[in-house]
């Protein structure tokens, strides 16, 4: 297994005597040498499977795991089964790195083994028909129905959740990340919305000092202080089917001062 590649890579025997010095002595300094001696593989194993890495992850990360994993190898490393350090190693650090992209996948893993075979199976068939395959083609390519490859499909696109600080374009000085690709549903961001609305606003405050007192107070009651039409009716001495009335009237005086604007009037009144 030709993994660690190091210029000065040394034999199994010399990591034997290393690791045994290190079981007997538990010297930092020797374990630590195991650790560089075998850190290529870490780097190795983890790009290997970096096309698996979600975009919200850190390579680094992964990194990491599989060191941590190399160090715990190195512990528990036990030459009477058979196995050298490296072998034992590659196998630790792999299951970690994998257990890793496990913990981070929201999905099951019947859906990624879902996913692996319709995209086999999608590549086999524009490999061997020079074109893609359709729905029903894909379906039986899979042993799926229709409408189960389409759910599956779904599914597999929901799972791609993606982190919206990842960088989607630009180079080392000037990079753009996926949010910034994003259409904002914020009126407030865009100016000139902000700006209309605001106008838009003051007109709805003039159409609203223009009513006359008693239906400005019922408006207040209602809007402002989130009475009840019972409760205003006991404020202002009158029955709740008179307030509704009186309620009744001051909408209709704000919709026509503010018939050119009736997406406003919807909105606050």
């Amino acid at each position: 297994m030709s993994t660690v590649t190091r210029s000065e890579r040394i034999s199994a025997e010399e990591v034997l005597a290393l690791w045994e010095q290190y079981h007997a002595t538990g010297d930092r300094r020797t374990r630590n040498r195991l650790v560089l001696t075998f850190a290529p593989m870490v780097k190795y194993i983890v790009y290997k499977k970096i096309r698996e890495i979600p975009a919200r992850c850190e390579v680094e990360d992964f990194i990491s795991c599989g060191l941590e994993a190399l160090i715990k190898s190195i512990d528990r490393y036990d030459p009477a089964k058979g196995a050298t350090l490296e072998q034992f190693a590659w196998t630790r650090i792999h299951g970690a790195v994998l257990d890793e992209l496990r913990r981070h996948d929201w999905a099951p893993r019947s859906l990624r083994r879902a996913e692996r075979d319709i995209s086999g199976a999608r590549k086999q068939f524009i490999s061997m028909n020079g074109r893609w395959p359709s729905r029903q083609e894909l379906a039986d390519a899979v042993g799926m129905t229709p409408e189960a490859l389409v759910t599956a499909l779904d599914e597999i696109a929901v799972s791609d959740v993606g982190s919206l600080n990842a960088t989607v374009a630009g180079d080392e000085d000037s990079s753009i990340e996926r949010i910034d690709t994003l259409a904002s549903s914020d009126r407030d961001a865009d100016p000139e919305e902000a700006s209309a609305l605001s106008e838009a606003k003051e007109r709805f405050r003039e159409a609203f000092r223009e009513l006359p007192p008693r239906e400005r107070r019922v408006a207040i009651l209602l809007y402002v202080q989130n009475l009840t039409l019972r409760e205003v009716g006991e404020i202002l001495g009158v029955t709740e089917s008179r307030v509704c009335q009186i309620h009744a009237q001051l909408r209709r005086r704000l919709r026509d001062s503010l018939a050119s604007d009736s997406a406003l009037f919807t909105e606050i009144v």
